[in-house]
């Protein structure tokens, strides 16, 4: 027995550093007017959903709240709807994407910029803002069911 677990704990380590991936939470938050939350960092180019990795002993959900509460001062009301999982391996190598769509929700503090949010603001679908990240415009198209659904981000 001793011999059986020893091996198998050096086979699970192997396989975490040889298939390692990485996963982050990002939110499709609608308002009741059917518009879009967006952000607009500091530090990459473009319009983005709110989000960002789920750390280690947190739930892929836990994560989503954590970010939204961080970058744009949402507090999820109810169960987000889990839209997609996406390859995002442009970004980094074995690294993934939950895209969750939040339609109850309430913001009880306006977020102001800091080190890492320039802009957070809320766009109708028909006046998206110019400079929208390419991937952040064809998920929107997907949750309108406008384009089908792709699997890499």
């Amino acid at each position: 027995m001793p011999f059986t677990r020893i091996v198998t704990r050096a086979l699970q380590r192997y396989w975490r550093f040889s298939r390692g991936l990485t996963l982050g939470a990002q939110g499709a938050v609608i308002d009741s007017d059917g518009r879009v939350l967006l952000i607009r960092h500091t530090y990459r180019p473009g319009w983005h959903f709110p989000g960002g990795g789920v750390e280690k002993r947190e739930t892929v959900e836990e994560a989503l709240q954590r970010e939204l509460r961080e970058e744009a001062g949402v507090v999820i009301d109810a169960k987000p709807q889990l839209f997609g999982i996406y390859a995002n391996f442009k970004a980094f190598p074995n690294d993934h994407i939950a895209l969750f769509v939040v339609r109850s929700w309430h913001q009880p503090i306006a977020p102001q910029p800091n080190m890492e949010i320039a802009e957070c603001t809320f766009f109708t679908i028909d006046a998206l803002p110019d400079n929208i990240h390419p991937p952040t415009r064809s998920r929107i198209s997907e949750i309108l069911g406008r384009q089908p659904r792709q699997s890499v981000w």
